[in-house]
């Protein structure tokens, strides 16, 4: 399955089928799994699938998002050494680990929050210094569920933001047209319909000659400072956010043989707000003539 099917077919599962993951599909996700040790901004992150149990469901309901989340035969689990860029790391590493997922046949949900005092620490054998900031429900959806889930996919992509307001072409005055995006016209597509928190579509990207700069427009009272993030001590969701974004620019642009290569160097664009962060960098490349 190309990486823009898998992206495509993804959606949030929230009810499962009362089953287990079949041996061979397990294995083949574990080795997908074991494979993602690095995040592209050099975050060390390792992942693991495990069986639900019955200790996970406190540490859901602490979040409020456990009755969202019906049956799942598991969970894909992982831990970020703390970091400048651990959070967006993170969010591209659990991303491509989802997508494999999806070509497996499962189904899945983000679970954003705080992890790391939880049976999920337990799981992963938490070490010093690292974080969970996220998890993943992951099982056979539930056949009687299947389409109410769909149509909710439906009804946030068309609730979108459209490229007008996401993509930018040598700085924020100037839109960047679809006709102008020329070979990269898909994987910004791509970044387009990409899940995020609440549906926020936190990235922004400036086209700057071969180079792609990621930003995060940080929508008011959400995430970072947030009052209800501090006091329910979640992780900043709009830097897992770009994170997820940053991997279906990246395997989309690698499925189409567009190579690139991840760096962090502000280009000191002036930028709309205070609210919009310089985030990395994706460079082309070069090719041989």
């Amino acid at each position: 399955m190309k990486i823009q099917i898998a992206i495509q077919q993804r959606y949030s599962t929230r009810s499962y089928q009362n089953t287990a993951i079949a041996s061979g599909v397990q294995a083949e996700l574990q080795d997908h799994l074991a494979s993602l040790k690095t995040g592209p901004l050099g975050s060390r992150i390792r992942l693991g699938l495990f069986a639900a149990s019955e200790h996970d469901r406190s540490s859901l309901r602490g979040l409020g998002t456990y009755g969202f989340i019906r049956n799942p035969a598991g969970f894909i689990v992982g831990s970020v050494q703390a970091s400048e860029h651990a959070l967006e790391d993170y969010g591209y590493i659990m991303e491509q680990a989802i997508l494999e997922a999806t070509r497996l046949g499962l189904g899945t949900c983000w679970l954003g929050g705080s992890f790391t005092q939880s049976s999920f620490a337990e799981k992963i054998e938490k070490r010093d210094g690292e974080i969970l900031p996220a998890v993943t429900a992951v099982g056979y959806p539930a056949p009687a569920t299947r389409e109410r889930d769909l149509f909710r996919r439906a009804a946030r992509s068309d609730t979108r933001l459209p490229w007008q307001k996401l993509f930018f072409d040598s700085g924020f005055e100037t839109v960047l047209t679809t006709e102008n995006a020329g070979e990269y016209q898909l994987a910004l597509e791509m970044v387009r319909v990409a899940p995020s928190a609440s549906n926020r579509q936190p990235w922004r990207i400036v086209r700057k000659g071969q180079a792609w700069h990621f930003y995060c427009q940080r929508t008011p009272g959400y995430g970072k400072g947030s009052l209800v993030f501090n006091l329910l001590g979640l992780a900043d969701l709009q830097r897992l956010d770009v994170g997820i974004a940053m991997c279906h620019f990246d395997l989309t642009n690698r499925e189409l043989g567009l190579n690139g290569h991840w760096r962090v160097t502000d280009p000191g664009l002036p930028v709309p707000d205070e609210k919009s962060v310089y985030i990395a960098t994706w460079d082309m490349d070069s090719r041989a003539v």
